[in-house]
């Protein structure tokens, strides 16, 4: 599967594995994957995987592809949507990259990095949308609901 594929793919999993527990709602699901060289990478999982990712980025540019999913539960129609958003990483000395991975956040998020906590001093430049960076791209949201009729003014009221 191509990077914006798995990302899809991996979306619509977890939305589909959720059991509600009612009958009305949606049920909102997302997963990113990172690219680098046309490889998609998610959560590194062990410290070897993390330090050998992080130094491959380290001052490189790569893209955070987010597949959205909106699932209507009373009639199981899903929406789905694709954002991908350019990240571009400091170059990073290997003792930083030692203590990031040591923090254990890296080891957890795609791509072994994420910009709303530890890692955000490792993000030199984004490029498109930043909520997406966070794993949920807002302004994808937004339309996805607007597919179901639903305004944005009731989530504001």
């Amino acid at each position: 599967m191509s990077p914006t594929e798995l990302a899809y793919e991996l979306a619509l999993r977890k939305g589909s594995a959720i059991n509600p527990g009612r009958s009305d709602g949606y049920i909102i699901a997302c997963d990113s994957v990172f690219e680098l060289d046309g490889i998609p990478y998610g959560k590194p999982g062990t410290p070897q995987v993390a330090k050998e990712r992080l130094q491959q980025m380290s001052g490189r540019t790569g893209t955070l592809h987010t597949g959205h999913a909106l699932i209507n539960i009373a009639s199981g129609h899903v929406e789905r949507a694709l954002t991908s958003t350019d990240v571009t990483i400091v170059e990073m000395s290997e003792a930083e990259i030692d203590a990031y991975i040591a923090t254990g956040e890296p080891l957890q998020v795609a791509g072994a990095f994420t910009i709303d906590s530890l890692g955000g001093p490792l993000v030199a430049r984004i490029s498109g949308d930043p909520s997406n960076v966070e794993g949920l791209s807002l302004p994808t949201l937004r339309e996805l609901f607007a597919r179901f009729g639903v305004g944005w003014e009731v989530f504001l009221q």
